[in-house]
């Protein structure tokens, strides 16, 4: 059995980076990746639009100023192939994939106390290599299984008697689908709905699109970069950086940072200010003011703003009226899109509202809907993730005295800081549930764990300690804290991903924590009081 300092699952931005960081205090690292090449979720998520909702000049790694400088970004959001392009490109720069496995699931991890080491047990992979056959040993266990990595389709009745072709936004096939002069379903109206019906309403014959729930969208105005703004930024890219980590996303810092209640201004300046960050484009709309996901009175006002650009947008009263959403804005996560609502002024579109009256069955030939079976040659899942957990829990994850991260985590996820959990020493979560992650620039708290990660395997080695866990004390008063947090915003009044809502059966349980800046500086004070709130032993 092959024995390593470290192994990483996963070879996404977080995985590349640990890769990377590991490598450069002198530990042995194996990283296992299911897909054929780097880039995680820009690896799997290939369908029509995909493209970042952080914009490209923020959206990238700061770790190494020269590869901030030598990259070139071509559009204000990164396409897709844009993104993986990079991703490759950082792959090639610091020679990762000699360490790296592709085409390899890890099953199952299992934590020895005797020996405070992890064995995993992969599938072997299907690229034939057996250098470390099918199971490998190492001290440290890395998850780098990304937050929006576990795709899901609805468990329909009849979903395997479709005589058509189906697919899901997350697990696109690499090399297209070719929608010409056919007859598509849309099935989901979140981010990845969002970005590809306008260009798949473009190339079909006829698109229906069912929606169970009405979206918030913001225009991104998407444009190429401005060559002398690439320049200021690259100029002083240090500066940038800092301002952004400063921000409760760590994005936008170019804007102004809101200083009053949106229910501080008469309506006129409110309206004045709404209507500027649409104009702009993009997730600042909701930094226009100081409280709009604090406060239900203020957030109304920007929630109706936006319905009041659906009515403007799209042409037909009823249709328009069905993509209003009546909830929160911002307790889902925001969409970011091109032409969205105008595409549903299209001849050849039609909206299905689901909400109702949900999709009874899946049939050989399309779908029913309580009464009216409709007609298909393909079928589009735009379902969404099991978000945060979802990865992570597909593993069989055992830790001291055999206890599974299933059973540990089965009343929700349970961590301290995001970075581990009590009963699995040196295990650590990049970017796991009880952190800032998708409420953020998702590089950002990516880079931020993976230094911190590095810095406590450092600090452990250099002290001569083999094993460190959290402490039952501070896991349970971090969580109370994050639903603190969490239950202080507008964040929990409806059923999101970020709740697990969108999969049956998955606790309730408010999983990400808002505020880069005042979690950053948690993590350096803990590690600063010698890792306060783990234990650090050396048997």
């Amino acid at each position: 059995m092959a024995e390593y300092d470290v192994v990483v699952v996963g070879a996404g931005f977080a995985g590349m980076y640990m890769l990377h960081r590991a490598r450069g205090i002198g530990l042995s690292v194996r990283v296992f990746e299911a897909g054929d090449g780097v880039g995680g979720t820009w690896y799997w998520n290939r369908y029509p639009g995909a493209r970042c909702d952080v914009e490209s000049m923020e959206y990238s790694y700061q770790f190494d100023d020269e590869l901030q400088q030598e990259w070139e970004w071509t559009e204000r959001y990164a396409t897709q192939p844009e993104i993986l392009g990079y991703a490759n490109h950082v792959a090639d720069r610091f020679d990762l994939r000699r360490d790296i496995q592709f085409d390899t699931r890890v099953l199952s991890a299992t934590y020895d106390d005797a020996t405070s080491r992890w064995t995993l047990r992969t599938d072997g992979g299907t690229d034939g290599r057996t250098d470390d056959g099918d199971e490998v040993s190492a001290q440290f266990l890395i998850m780098a299984t990304g937050c929006l990595s576990s795709a899901r389709i609805p468990d329909f009745p009849g979903l395997d008697s479709f005589e058509g072709e189906t697919y899901h936004t997350g697990r696109w096939p690499h090399d297209g689908v070719d929608f010409g002069g056919k007859r598509v379903a849309v099935v989901g109206t979140g981010s990845s709905g969002i970005q590809s019906i306008p260009i798949i309403a473009r190339q079909a014959r006829e698109l229906v699109v069912f929606q169970r729930t009405a979206s918030y969208s913001v225009p991104a105005y998407n444009a190429p970069l401005d060559e002398v703004e690439k320049r200021k930024i690259k100029e002083n890219y240090a500066a940038f950086r800092a301002q952004n980590s400063l921000m409760p996303t760590a994005i936008g810092s170019r804007l102004p940072v809101p200083e009053v209640s949106a229910l501080e201004v008469d309506p006129a300046e409110r309206e004045s200010v709404y209507e500027e960050r649409w104009e702009q484009g993009g997730l600042p709309f909701l930094g226009a003011f100081i409280d709009l996901l604090l406060d239900k009175k203020a957030n109304d006002t920007a929630a109706e703003f936006v319905r009041a650009k659906i009515r403007e947008i799209v042409k037909d009263p009823d249709v328009a009226a069905r993509l209003t959403p009546t909830t929160v804005i911002g307790c889902k996560r925001l969409c970011v899109d091109t032409g969205y609502f105008a595409t549903f002024n299209r001849d050849n579109v039609e909206l299905v509202d689901v909400s109702s009256e949900p999709i009874s069955e899946i049939t050989p030939h399309g779908l029913r809907v309580g009464d009216r079976e409709f007609e298909f040659d393909c079928i589009v899942f735009a379902t969404g993730f099991d978000a945060m957990t979802g990865a992570l829990l597909s593993i069989e994850i055992r830790g001291r005295d055999g206890r599974t991260l299933q059973d540990a985590w089965s009343a929700g996820p349970r961590t301290y800081l995001g970075l581990n959990s009590v009963g699995f020493p040196n295990f650590f979560t990049i970017s796991g549930p009880g952190s800032p992650s998708v409420l953020t620039n998702m590089i950002v708290s990516i880079e931020q764990h993976v230094n911190w990660i590095t810095d406590c395997i450092g600090y452990l080695r250099e002290n001569g300690h083999r094993r460190i866990e959290a402490t039952l004390e501070a896991q349970d008063a971090w969580v109370d804290f994050v639903n603190v947090v969490a239950d202080f915003t507008l964040f929990p009044s409806c059923n999101s991903w970020y709740l697990g809502a969108n999969v049956p059966g998955k606790p309730r349980v408010f999983m990400p924590l808002l505020g880069f800046p005042t979690y950053a500086a948690k993590c350096d004070d803990v590690a600063a009081k010698g890792y306060e709130g783990f234990v650090l032993s050396s048997t």
